[in-house]
């Protein structure tokens, strides 16, 4: 089957400071940073990806340097650009800080490059301060949000990491940037797993997919269930189609993070097992059309 990834990243310590790569053996809600490997290249997926026919791919960004956020995007669209990369990624979503001084700068420096998307800066906060991965609660400043409204200006989504509890402040930001396309990351991160939260959960999904400029990527499962099976993220996966419908989900690995869960092809097995019943060009959005769509490659 062809695919688009549509969310993975690619990485090398030789090329960015990737603090976060650097900090030793703690245990992180994702998993710890030395299991991880070193570098990860175009021929890296590729080669993972196997027998899967993967057509295009999305970056997402991953730490690269919170100084230097075009850095990152510079050092992708090289490898784009170089011969025997089959030009992934074909898109990048790239870091800026809505709450920085230079933020205007910072947007246009990501711009000169032809395959820049979206931006990302994960949002996740949590009651329990080992799962926090923003600094401070984003979502509720307003500084914070008044320059988000300049991705309008630059014609670039948003790729939205939160948790559930997340969920009405996200979606009175996506009411107030109507115009910006959101793409809800990791299927909402249902990290806390008694049926109560389980449920909220799931209600938390349906009344993000009443904003309709937002879409789901399915992806970074293992994230919360690192003994994951088919039938254990099989709720996970149904539940984001039934609230989205399937055409406004996508899938993506998260790789290299979930390489600590699982290979490249199993991933994809389990959504082709979970999607089986689908019929062919429900499959095509889910696999391949949604993410050249959503991206625009």
């Amino acid at each position: 089957m062809k695919i688009i990834d549509a969310h993975h990243h690619f990485w090398s310590v030789g090329s960015g400071n990737y603090d976060w790569l650097k900090i030793g053996d703690v245990e992180m809600l994702w998993g710890t940073p030395t299991d991880l490997p070193r570098d990860y290249f175009p021929e890296t997926l590729k080669k993972d990806a196997g027998s899967w026919q993967l057509a295009k791919s999305v970056h997402v960004q991953c730490g690269f340097d919170p100084n230097n956020p075009s850095g990152e995007t510079e050092w992708l669209q090289s490898l784009a650009d170089r011969e025997g990369t089959d030009g992934f990624p074909q898109a990048i979503v790239a870091y800026a800080d809505f709450s920085s001084a230079n933020i205007e700068e910072v947007l246009s420096q990501h711009c000169a490059y032809r395959n820049i998307r979206g931006i990302r800066q994960i949002l996740n906060r949590h009651q329990n301060p080992r799962w926090n991965m923003a600094e401070r609660d984003y979502l509720k400043d307003a500084h914070w949000r008044r320059n988000f409204g300049l991705l309008r200006k630059h014609d670039l989504s948003f790729d939205l990491q939160i948790y559930y509890q997340q969920a009405d402040d996200a979606i009175s930001l996506a009411q107030e940037n109507s115009d910006t396309l959101f793409i809800l990351n990791h299927a909402g991160m249902p990290a806390d797993r008694d049926p109560a939260d389980i449920a909220a959960w799931r209600a938390a999904m349906q009344r993000l997919a009443e904003c309709p400029n937002m879409v789901a990527k399915i992806s970074g499962l293992g994230m919360c269930d690192r003994t994951w099976t088919v039938e254990s993220i099989r709720p996970f996966v149904t539940d984001m189609i039934s609230a989205f419908g399937i055409e406004r989900c996508l899938f993506g690995s998260n790789f290299p993070v979930d390489s600590l869960f699982s290979d490249y092809q199993t991933v994809w097995h389990a959504y082709d097992a979970i999607t089986k019943d689908f019929s062919d060009d429900e499959r095509a959005l889910l696999y391949h059309d949604n993410a050249e769509r959503y991206y625009r490659i």
